[in-house]
């Protein structure tokens, strides 16, 4: 256990930061791919502004087949929660401002304002940025995979999402599971099952305890 710890200390940002991307934005792309496959790409954007809320179990796997699984809950616009299971003294949150990563085992805190970040273009209305999808081609219609990557920076790394078709999700697809490919290849999945949409979430739910004593806050 304490060998996967460290592993998904190393890999939780990523992870979360691929999540938060989700769960925020659409997905957008150059014009000529846009006309090339409108309608997947079209319902991807669908299925994301869609969701309001929802709670999913996680299981996230990293690059060795290290496993770890939690509770994700989400709320638009840029609150996430990530909590890990039992034994696991991480816990990962956003709160439309900044995301943090939270070490309980060494009492130490990580934090990222999401303005000096990608998401930062992502939340505020009145910045410009340019997100590129592209759909991926899976051999299932029931199945439609995008990959987000923004060319002009490749440090941001490669998110690919993977959607089933369901009628009963927003937009008529559910997001199952995306990977994250950061820019020192390090690769993160996270599967997601028992999707709950749509029910009241406190923002309370995005707070979290500060572990460092007063004088290192």
């Amino acid at each position: 256990m304490n060998s996967m710890i460290h592993v998904l200390k190393n890999t939780a940002c990523a992870a979360a930061l691929a999540a938060l991307v989700v769960s925020i934005t659409p997905v957008s792309q150059p014009a000529q791919a846009q006309q090339a496959q409108p309608n997947q790409l079209d319902q991807a954007v669908v299925a994301l502004r869609g969701i309001s809320t929802m709670r999913a179990d996680f299981v996230q796997t990293d690059r060795n087949g290290q496993r770890v699984s939690g509770v994700m809950t989400l709320k638009r616009p840029g609150r996430i929660r990530f909590q890990y299971q039992q034994g696991v003294p991480l816990l990962i949150v956003s709160d439309g401002k900044a995301l943090t990563m939270i070490d309980y085992e060494v009492r130490q805190v990580q934090r990222w304002p999401i303005s000096s970040t990608p998401l930062g273009a992502l939340l505020d209305p009145n910045r410009d940025v340019a997100r590129y999808g592209t759909v991926q081609p899976t051999g299932d219609p029931s199945v439609v995979s995008v990959e987000v990557r923004d060319r002009s920076h490749p440090e941001y790394g490669v998110i690919t999402l993977i959607f089933l078709r369901k009628a009963s999700a927003p937009g008529g697809l559910e997001l199952v599971n995306w990977v994250a490919l950061d820019s020192q290849n390090k690769r993160t999945t996270i599967r997601l099952s028992n999707h709950q949409y749509g029910q009241p979430v406190s923002d309370n739910t995005f707070k979290w305890n500060d572990p460092r004593s007063p004088s290192r806050r």
